[in-house]
């Protein structure tokens, strides 16, 4: 069972981290086209991705981890390993929750008004470029969780 557990969280991991770095990949290439349609179209994949791929692998990540370590007995709060994992994770979520998915929704709404225009308003370029520094900032924990996952130091 600890394997199956330690699999999941693994694979939640690779769906979390994969994706959102993934979708700021094609999203920038969209955005730069400045092609109202491409952008448009390129923002909704965003918006449908993270509900299924970031929030299945959020899920995997936290029901396999904790699966994992109660399985085999681990306490979460004795290791460095697990205590950081863990903070760093829930700091990164508060950034999704408190900035990134606020400007994803604003963005969304903004890309189905303009999808048949001739221009992308500059508020949504702002949002755009804001989205880019704020997933970029709330990645690194999550690439510094999983290298304190690998490595347990």
């Amino acid at each position: 069972m600890y394997d199956v557990l330690k699999a999941l969280h693994v694979i939640g991991v690779v769906l979390l981290v994969g994706n959102v770095t993934i979708t700021a990949y094609w999203k920038v290439l969209a955005d730069r086209t400045n092609d109202p349609k491409i952008v448009a179209h390129a923002q909704r994949g965003v918006n449908v991705a993270d509900w299924i791929f970031t929030l299945a692998g959020i899920a995997l990540v936290m029901i396999g981890g904790y699966g994992a370590a109660w399985v085999k007995g681990l306490p979460l709060f004795d290791s460095i390993w697990l205590v950081g994992g863990q903070i760093l994770f829930v700091v990164s979520g508060m950034m999704w929750l408190g900035i990134l998915v606020p400007l994803q929704i604003r963005q969304g709404r903004a890309a189905r008004l303009f999808a048949n225009a001739d221009r992308i308003p500059i508020d949504y370029l702002r949002d755009a470029q804001r989205w880019l520094v704020w997933g970029i900032i709330a990645t690194l924990p999550l690439v510094a969780a999983t290298v304190l996952m690998v490595l347990k130091p």
